[in-house]
């Protein structure tokens, strides 16, 4: 029987997608995500469906597609509101994706006006005068200026998207936002009275969430980061309940693989060896050479899992990075990572790995995609932004297999130790 859904989204990369899936969760939906758009009809019952798409950095025109189709399909399960999700760093160039993608849904939603606010302030991610910071610091000086594939260079929200799109992009600001959701409700009249088709909206603390939520329950599409979903739930009636969560218990071994060459997830590696955990570095240059770093990280690993977690990354400092770039090429110096780290992840979940943490937006795309993982649900929050799943793989016939997708940018430095003990909780 075909369910019917509250809340579709269609997020820009796979972290991501649970990053928005852990929040509605927290607020007492009951979600599932998918990965990529379903060939069939939803068979489960739940609130939200947050459909993970790997759209972030391809081909502005790839990504609107790609979009679209997820959008007739949520609107084919019923959805009654539309949230594109991006991430809280606003990852972008000036050519897209976000603006290309933000147009097509809503030229596809004759939507005359949404907003856009990445704001996620449990992981420091704030916007005040339509400028991003992360942390203390405007995001232009966080180091994702330095990011290998979206740099981000600006950290006017409004000039960045005023770039990328033919609408008119104005500010919903932060004396605004504090007066409530009448007064939100009023600004937004006011702007499309302008002409204004897109506005950024400030968002220093999950207070300036809330109050901002109810303001957009009539909005055909919303754009954001994640942290605006804390406020969506409670539009629907829905109130916060532990049963939204529960996940079956875990079992079987523990691993981790990483991608992510951002500063948060390099210290969580030094901070896992720095533990005497077990790790092990793998090179791209090795990988570009023909060397079998995946089957050498397999045989490693064979001889230490069964005493405790195993950690196998590619993570690097930026002068690394670049390095490897300026000799392999940007995209391919990251592919042909990603399909190692995915074909180590694969081979780890044959050899019993039941427990299993990915770091990267970009390499958890690809190890679930290698899992032929379909869809997610999503259980109870390890850091801000990061919850536990519960997923079927294509391994020996449908194993099942608890995994945890970070984003590069997220988790306090000891996350790979304590969320194998959240998940025992």
């Amino acid at each position: 029987m075909t369910q019917t859904i509250l809340l579709g989204c269609i997020a820009d990369d796979f972290t991501g997608a649970t990053d928005l899936a852990n929040n509605l969760v927290r607020a007492g939906m009951r979600v599932v995500q998918t990965i990529g758009v379903p060939a069939l009809p939803l068979d489960v019952d739940v609130d939200a469906v947050v459909v993970a798409l790997k759209s972030r950095t391809i081909a502005p025109a790839d990504a609107v597609a790609q979009s679209l189709d997820a959008l007739r399909w949520l609107q084919a399960q019923g959805a009654r509101q539309i949230y594109f999700k991006y991430c809280s760093t606003f990852d972008s160039t000036p050519q897209g994706n976000i603006g290309p993608v933000t147009d097509a849904l809503m030229d596809a939603l004759d939507a005359p006006f949404t907003i856009a606010t990445p704001a996620f302030p449990d992981n420091k991610r704030t916007v005040f005068k339509g400028y991003l910071f992360a942390g203390d610091v405007l995001l232009n000086e966080s180091g994702m200026q330095h990011h290998p594939l979206t740099p981000m260079t600006d950290a006017n929200l409004v000039r960045v998207l005023q770039a990328q799109t033919a609408r008119t992009v104005g500010l919903i600001d932060h004396t605004v936002v504090a007066q409530g959701a009448d007064a939100v409700r009023v600004r937004i009249a006011a702007l499309q009275a302008e002409g204004v088709a897109i506005a950024v909206v400030d968002a220093v603390t999950n207070d300036d969430l809330l109050r901002m939520g109810p303001a957009f329950a009539d909005l055909p599409l919303l754009t954001a980061g994640s942290g605006v979903a804390i406020a969506l739930p409670a539009n629907f009636g829905i109130a916060p309940s532990a049963a939204a969560a529960a996940l079956p218990p875990a079992t079987g071994l523990r691993a981790i693989v990483s991608g992510s060459c951002s500063v948060a997830t390099n210290r969580q590696v030094m901070d896992f060896v720095g533990q005497g955990g077990a790790a092990l570095a793998i090179d791209p240059l090795q990988i570009a050479a023909g060397v079998d770093v995946a089957g050498m990280a397999l045989a490693w690993a064979e001889g230490r899992i069964a005493d405790g977690s195993v950690l196998v990354y590619s993570t690097a400092e930026p002068s690394a990075v670049k390095s490897i770039q300026g000799r392999l090429g940007v995209e391919e110096a990251g592919a042909m990572v990603e399909r190692a780290i995915a074909a180590i992840a694969r081979g780890l979940v044959e050899r019993g790995v039941r427990q299993l943490i990915v770091a990267g937006g970009e390499t958890s795309g690809a190890c679930v995609q290698a899992l032929g993982i379909e869809q997610m649900q999503i259980g109870g929050q390890i850091d801000p932004g990061v919850p536990w799943c519960h997923a079927r793989t294509d391994v020996d016939g449908g194993a099942a297999l608890h995994i945890a997708l970070k984003s590069g940018n997220f988790g306090t430095d000891d996350f790979f130790t304590k969320a194998f003990t959240a998940l025992q909780a």
